[in-house]
């Protein structure tokens, strides 16, 4: 058994906070993701966990242990992490967590109060904590609160470049603690202008070793992986754990990077993208061309398949005129390049515009860590067993197929015109 303290990640998609829990320490014995597809992805980076492609509320916490149990871990869990969706705010009554809407929240404060780990940390958009919506938090804090969990106060909206990220992100983070336990502290913010932090991580240290490098349109041909040079900030990212990334497990080490993957532009786009300037929005498209000395937009998911498939904007590159790769979008959430992405682009960036910044969730974790009294220096790092690449490239029909669940599980796409639906 590993002497590594556990977490379960909830709503976990491909692995952002999994991630950042690695890296700080924590082996991450199960994740709960409903996509099929992100599921797969998932499996694949952390592949000594159980995952699980299920809809949470149909998560027995008992089988959940036991699936824990099985794989070797213990089942005093020590941190659950999740962010579910909010979506019931239009009714605020003292209910309100049993509105049909809201029954992933729900589902979330379910599988707390019954497998009770020490702590939990709570992630979700920072609207939740304003005008009507903190209603909305105030009857989920109410909730733990009867279940003998106490939470942080005052609750922090935690903008990622303080914590490392080279991208403006702002997230509300609720973090639980067992009343039996010690009280965690928020992170202090590590990166910044005073004169006491480290100055922001931009975006040339996060990306500028792969500008060099023109991207593969259609098909990833992948960058063999020691024609890079990691350096600086960018070490992080090595294909070997190390720098930040250090107390994660060693994979089986890749010979390329994947993820250079592009879009196949207009002429009339790329000259307009050549003509946009840094910082600044590009008139049509409304797409902000990075600057190579600042930080990031928030990078988003866009719109879910039942939507219509819309790919959100992607920033243009501040010396080529073109977006981003899906690779150069995992740098500046802070990804390393040994975490795989299904192998589409839209898939791709839908993975990373969902996910928690890892190098937040390590912040996050870290104060966790410091609770539980835990020696880092001591903690198990394994040499992990590979896991066939061939599921990053499956369809959904494919994804379905391998969880044995209903490949209707999340919609089909609307704009079948534009993406073709097998």
């Amino acid at each position: 058994m590993s002497n590594r303290p556990v977490a379960i990640d909830l709503f976990s998609g491909c692995g952002g906070m999994s991630l950042g829990l690695e890296a700080a320490g924590f082996d991450i014995a199960a994740s709960v993701e409903i996509d099929p597809i992100h599921s797969l992805v998932h499996h694949y980076n952390f592949p000594y966990g159980v995952t699980i492609c299920q809809d949470i509320s149909q998560v027995s916490c008992e089988e959940l242990l036991a699936a824990i149990q099985n794989k070797g871990f213990k089942t005093d869990i020590d941190v659950i992490t999740g962010g579910p969706p909010c979506q019931g705010y239009s009714y605020m009554g003292d209910r309100i967590l049993e509105d049909p809407r809201n029954q992933l929240i729900f589902e979330y404060a379910r599988i707390i109060s019954t497998i009770r780990p020490k702590y939990f940390i709570f992630e979700n958009v920072p609207g939740i904590a304003s005008g009507k919506h903190r209603q909305f938090l105030t009857e989920l804090i109410k909730n733990f609160n009867q279940n003998n969990y106490s939470i942080v106060e005052p609750i922090q909206i935690l903008d990622s470049s303080l914590y490392g990220a080279p991208q403006k992100r702002k997230r509300l983070i609720l973090i639980g603690y067992r009343n039996d336990m010690p009280k965690p502290n928020y992170p202090q913010p590590t990166h910044g202008q005073d004169d006491n932090l480290l100055p922001f991580n931009t975006i040339r240290s996060a990306i500028a070793n792969l500008s060099d490098i023109p991207v593969f349109i259609g098909q990833d041909k992948g960058i063999f992986a020691d024609t890079i040079n990691y350096s600086g900030f960018g070490k992080s990212f090595s294909i070997q754990p190390q720098g930040v990334y250090a107390l994660c497990h060693i994979r089986e080490k890749p010979t390329k990077v994947w993820g250079h993957l592009g879009s196949n532009h207009t002429d009339k786009t790329i000259q307009r993208f050549a003509k946009a300037i840094a910082g600044k929005k590009e008139p049509v498209s409304r797409f902000l061309k990075l600057s190579s000395d600042g930080l990031s937009n928030t990078l988003r998911a866009g719109t879910a398949s039942n939507k219509g498939a819309f790919t959100a904007p992607r920033p243009i590159h501040y010396l080529h005129p073109r977006c981003i790769s899906i690779r150069e979008a995992a740098r500046i959430h802070t990804f390393t390049d040994w975490f795989q992405f299904h192998r589409t682009i839209w898939h791709g960036f839908r993975e990373i515009g969902n996910a928690v910044v890892p190098l937040l969730a390590k912040s996050l974790a870290t104060e966790i860590i410091k609770c539980l009294n835990i020696d880092t220096t001591t903690l198990d790092i394994r040499r992990l067993d590979s896991v066939d690449d061939s599921i990053l490239s499956y369809k959904m029909k494919q994804a379905a197929e391998f969880w044995r669940v209903s490949p209707n599980v999340i919609p089909k796409r609307k704009r079948a015109k534009v993406f073709k639906v097998r």
